[in-house]
């Protein structure tokens, strides 16, 4: 499948997440997909304290708090209206939730023991400082790392409706830095932030949906992101022709479920003792 390779639209069509109910049945089953595989890979002790940046609804959050057995775990995002989610998510009972800005961290040096970022780099204006900031908030020989979809390379779970976009004429939106998804971009922010040990691998996922229906309604919900723009753009006409032909890219099978996979890039490194 072709990767998109539009630039992002700045304006007033730059992705929000401004319904994080939405985002939460959107985009949530498709990070716990990742966020298993990527927690298996960083392979870490219990007992660390961690700091979930850009933590958004607290999907991943409460992956830590199952998986990790961290005896502290912090998010920080900078919207309020995905933190309403994350606080009340029952999973994520007892990690604590904070609006903050991942480019300035509101903790001292050192910390925390981990400090990850799941599907949020490419959002960041300044992904340097970003990876920066997690450094400097991790202890020496702590963990900094990160998955992001590979948006560049087709491996995004809206991928067919993001093609047939650019088909008919439209542009979808990209996060402001989707370059900073890629492995090698992914390799090269964590060496030059200083880290050590750094390794990188791929992360491939597959969500069955009971129908196409119900992929087309869960991909294209009214959250401002970056599908919906487009589609809002369209006529109704356009909608149904554009729903045709992603309906074409997904077959269905005997029992008329759709499966579609999605790629994940990601990242680890340590802090220098």
């Amino acid at each position: 499948m072709m990767g998109i390779r539009d630039e992002p639209v700045a304006g007033n069509r730059s992705i929000r997440f401004e319904d994080g109910d939405a985002y939460e049945r959107t985009m949530s089953p498709w990070s716990l997909l990742a966020g298993d595989p990527f927690i298996d890979w960083l392979a870490t002790p219990g007992g660390l304290r961690w700091l979930d940046v850009g933590c958004g609804t607290g999907a991943f959050t409460e992956l830590v708090l199952q998986r990790c057995a961290p005896v502290e775990t912090q998010g920080i995002d900078p919207q309020e209206e995905q933190l309403a989610v994350a606080r009340a998510r029952l999973g994520a009972r007892g990690a604590a939730f904070l609006r903050g800005d991942a480019m300035a961290l509101p903790f001292g040096r050192h910390r925390f023991d981990a400090a990850v970022m799941a599907l949020v780099i490419f959002f960041v204006t300044d992904p340097a400082r970003g990876i920066a900031e997690m450094a400097r908030v991790v202890r020496p020989g702590g963990l900094v790392a990160a998955y992001a979809w590979d948006l560049l390379g087709g491996g995004f779970p809206f991928d067919p409706i993001w093609e047939e976009i650019r088909a008919a004429g439209f542009k979808p939106v990209l996060p402001p830095n989707a370059h900073a998804g890629e492995l090698d971009a992914l390799c090269d922010l964590w060496t030059g932030a200083g880290l050590e040990a750094v390794q990188t691998r791929q992360i491939m996922v597959e969500r069955i949906f009971s129908t196409f229906e119900d992929y087309w309604a869960t991909s294209t919900s009214t959250i401002t992101g970056s599908v919906r723009p487009a589609l809002d753009a369209m006529t109704a006409d356009e909608r149904v022709r554009l729903k045709a032909r992603v309906s074409a890219r997904l077959p269905a099978d005997s029992m008329g479920c759709v499966t579609h996979r999605a790629r994940a890039n990601a990242v680890k490194g340590r802090v220098p003792i």
